[in-house]
């Protein structure tokens, strides 16, 4: 996938103009560093990065939506904030990781397209129920916190895990994670209750 600084997809990938600053070749950067490249317009970083998050963000919002062109359409408009606002990755921050600020932006951008459906029409349809073994993306997301946390956090049940990483890691609502999820906003709250007391338990 190719855009344009005006956020246009392009024609197709164009050379980079000028030299980049840091000599290593997009596939042997970390994401991080591959979003503070895209943050300054490399076009090369930006592929790299599509090439990498793709894959695992297309099956996670699967896992939350089985309307593939809900998907596709919040797949185009993740990466395209992307581009958008890479410059302003705060990568320093506590779970700070580029893996993690792309979920955020696409978790947000399916709720946001969950309540333009519900306002025109039947809601999307249910994803089908996943395997309860954490995939890829999970291990990905509960890499943001590292030690005893990050352990007591995979450990945790994934109906608990999801709500917790969306109403702490992601910094989610209630109602944002009950559109998301699609779950009453008391079950979140008693999910997230749980999973608290959980994290406690494992870590004293």
């Amino acid at each position: 996938m190719y855009v344009t600084r005006g956020g246009k997809p392009a024609a197709g990938a164009r050379r980079l103009a000028g030299v980049r600053r840091d000599r290593r070749t997009p596939d042997r950067l970390d994401e991080e560093r591959l979003v503070r490249l895209v943050g300054k317009g490399d076009r090369a970083a930006f592929e790299e990065l599509y090439r990498r998050t793709a894959p695992w963000l297309a099956v996670r919002l699967r896992r939350r939506c089985a309307d593939e062109q809900i998907v596709a359409e919040v797949m185009q408009e993740t990466y395209l904030a992307v581009w958008r606002a890479a410059d302003a990755f705060a990568g320093s921050a506590v779970g700070g990781t580029a893996v993690g600020w792309l979920w955020t932006i696409a978790a947000r951008r399916l709720v946001d397209a969950f309540r333009r459906r519900a306002h025109h029409a039947e809601p999307p349809p249910a994803a089908a129920p996943r395997d309860t073994a954490p995939g890829a993306e999970d291990e990905a997301l509960a890499a943001r916190v590292d030690g005893d946390v990050g352990d007591a956090l995979r450990r945790l049940a994934p109906e608990l895990r999801q709500v917790l990483q969306a109403t702490v890691l992601d910094g989610m609502t209630v109602r944002e994670t009950s559109v998301l999820l699609g779950l009453p906003e008391g079950t979140v709250k008693t999910r997230a209750r749980r999973a608290r007391i959980a994290m406690r338990k494992a870590l004293t």
